[in-house]
């Protein structure tokens, strides 16, 4: 995604008042967030020790930051990408029932992304994580799930209305649900991303399900990694997939806007079959691969919200720059000052 700048972007709230308005947002999205989905806080690592499964591997080629640890024989360590399957053990560790969970701030660099309006170096979301029940490992237990996050959101974005009158509401009430196979059934021609343009801007709001699995075409719709969200495992649907990605349509920007990647986790069994699609099954002999396979883990649904994201759609901005401190290049800087957009 190249950089976008919109000939008729209007800056809606001077830099001082941004700051304020991030930390309603902030504050009102989690505690919805948190009620809506049974989620109680806890504190999260920035690291963790490489070798042992933990780390996301996001698409399986992405290197974590890393650095190793003295005082500890040189042990490397590596900057979290995410944390979807920390998680998953600390809800085993503090024995969270079904239907209840964890959320926490994650904070991540993520240094091969090529920076935009919506990628930086700096990744801040809220990761999530709930324990359900076997049976509950269903497409129907996925979308309730959903649209109550979707509902947090549409919540927030009034609360910013009610402060800011001249900053209206753009979600729709209701969420399209739509496989990543029907999108490509749908437009055979386009690519991935121009099919997510057509639904999103159709619709204003999506869930795409499926991202992972090879679709008809034998490519997947988006990359994801084989041993957290459960990708491959048929559904009530008939297609592959319990996971999905949340876009909204961002009409300053004119495209998709991705605010949240999520899913119910791999089993014993998805786990393996997507390591053997993938290649990877020596990753079953890692520590957090051995829990899972030898039952230890409990089975659970989680994901990621971003939360500079979340601020950018709600508060109307054209750069992710606008509501995050982080490093940009000067071109950027330059083209959005110009429009009168001053990244932090």
């Amino acid at each position: 995604m190249a950089l976008i700048i919109p000939k008729k972007y209007k800056q809606k709230m001077l830099p001082e008042t941004t700051e304020v308005a991030i930390k309603m947002i902030k504050e009102t999205f989690q505690e919805k967030l948190g009620k809506a989905l049974n989620l109680r806080r806890v504190t999260a690592p920035l690291f963790v020790l490489a070798g042992t499964g933990i780390n996301d591997d996001l698409n399986g080629v992405e290197h974590p930051v890393g650095f190793d640890i003295t005082c500890m024989g040189n042990s490397h360590a590596e900057v979290v990408h995410s944390l979807a399957k920390w998680k998953r053990m600390k809800l085993g560790a503090y024995d969270i029932a079904p239907g209840y969970g964890i959320y926490t701030d994650m904070n991540a660099i993520r240094t091969f992304e090529e920076l935009d309006n919506l990628h930086s170096l700096y990744v801040d979301q809220w990761d999530w994580e709930q324990t359900i029940n076997k049976e509950d490992r269903t497409l129907s237990y996925l979308k309730q799930t959903v649209e109550k996050i979707y509902c947090a959101v549409r919540e927030t974005e009034w609360m910013i209305y009610e402060e800011f009158p001249h900053i209206t509401p753009r979600l729709p009430k209701t969420l399209k649900f739509i496989h990543a196979e029907e999108l490509l059934q749908a437009y055979p021609n386009l690519s991935a991303k121009e099919r997510e343009a057509k639904a999103a801007s159709k619709y204003g709001a999506i869930f795409i399900i499926g991202i992972g699995n090879p679709l008809s075409n034998g490519e997947p719709h988006d990359g994801r990694a084989p041993d957290y969200d459960d990708w491959i495992t048929e559904n009530s649907d008939g297609y592959h997939g319990l996971n999905g990605d949340l876009i909204f349509w961002d009409k300053v920007l004119e495209c998709p806007f991705e605010l949240s990647s999520m899913g119910i986790r791999v089993s014993e069994k998805s786990l393996m079959q997507q390591l053997e699609l993938r290649k990877c099954t020596e990753r079953k002999n890692l520590a957090f691969h051995k829990a899972l396979l030898a039952g230890e883990l409990p089975y659970s649904i989680g994901g990621g919200i971003g939360q500079s994201r979340l601020c950018m759609f709600l508060l109307q901005k054209v750069h992710i720059g606008e509501v995050q401190a982080s490093i940009w290049p000067d071109d950027q800087i330059k083209a959005c000052r110009e429009i009168g957009a001053f990244l932090m």
